[in-house]
């Protein structure tokens, strides 16, 4: 289930457009979520990483950057993580199709509130089942969604740390798979040259002995 769609401005964190729903099934107000994701939206800087997920008891934060406004949505975690980015992206595409060039001028927020239609169409195609198998089958891999870091969204806001530090922590981990895999490839290289060194060496071993004791 999409919980919240959230749509800010990222230089000030000034809402754009929203969209809310509440969880009948949990039982408890989405307001507290509502507001972790105004916070987040606040301390998202030009350093943030493009794309993040972040753990919220039994929801995950699931966030989309592209051209200085911040895509958010707040999903079940039994929802798809591949799927919530394709969500995103669709959400994406469209408001900077329409209020793109917009955007920076604007002073109050929720300007574009309107924009709740689209995405309450676009949810409505997601958290259908049929159409999530089909979007699977279609969509079988969103790039980078697998290298995404989760970190878990209280302890992101309650440190006060800058989402920046994600970005350089999400960097270390790629930089120490790409060595893990270049060490691997190493070995690999060096375990085929010993077996064709000892082949060849074989070889000459059995030359020689055909040349010296059988000729």
């Amino acid at each position: 289930m999409i919980l919240i769609t959230y749509i800010a401005r990222v230089v000030d964190g000034l809402a754009l457009a929203a969209s809310i729903q509440e969880d009948e099934n949990a039982g408890r107000s989405i307001q507290e979520y509502q507001n972790k994701a105004k916070q987040l939206c606040r301390k998202l800087s030009s350093q943030s990483p493009s794309r993040c997920s972040l753990e919220a008891g039994p929801y995950m934060f699931h966030y989309a950057i592209e051209r200085n406004i911040c895509f958010l949505t707040l999903c079940d975690k039994a929802f798809s993580k591949r799927q919530a980015y394709a969500y995103l992206e669709e959400i994406q595409n469209e408001f900077i199709s329409q209020y793109g060039s917009k955007v920076d001028t604007q002073t109050r927020p929720y300007s574009f509130i309107e924009f709740d239609t689209f995405i309450q169409k676009t949810k409505k195609t997601y958290e259908d089942s049929r159409v999530r198998r089909n979007l699977s089958n279609i969509n079988t891999e969103l790039q980078d969604v697998q290298r995404i870091m989760v970190q878990n969204i209280d302890d992101v806001l309650q440190r006060g740390d800058a989402l920046g530090v994600l970005d350089d922590k999400a960097r270390d981990l790629s930089m120490q798979s790409q060595k893990y895999r270049k060490d691997a490839r190493y070995l690999n290289l060096r375990s085929s040259y010993a077996k064709v060194g000892a082949i060849c060496l074989v070889l000459v071993l059995f030359l020689l002995f055909l040349r010296y004791f059988i000729f």
